[in-house]
């Protein structure tokens, strides 16, 4: 699987504190070896067919979705937003 990240998400990131990017890193590591891993509670947002949450820690939340390489067919895990639960949930 090959892993993006949107430009909203890559802004999103460098406003997170220090902590909160140190958390997300180990989350990640944990996403990209086994995204189904139970700390992460990943779940499909409602409201939504396509979009997935994952979670930082009690507080932060990432969005991401699933699609296909044009030229590869490859599974793409493109992260959306990551934020506080509430504003990431708002608009994923």
């Amino acid at each position: 699987m090959i892993f993006r990240r949107s430009q909203r998400f890559k802004k999103a990131y460098k406003s997170l504190p220090k902590r909160v990017q140190e958390k997300t890193a180990k989350a990640f590591i944990l996403f990209r070896d086994n995204p189904a891993h139970p700390s992460l509670g990943v779940k499909k947002i409602q409201g939504h067919d396509d979009i997935w949450e994952g979670r930082i820690d009690n507080k932060y939340r990432f969005t991401f979705h699933y699609e296909k390489d044009q030229e590869t067919a490859t599974t793409v895990c493109v992260f959306r937003y990551i934020d506080n639960h509430d504003e990431c949930l708002k608009n994923p």
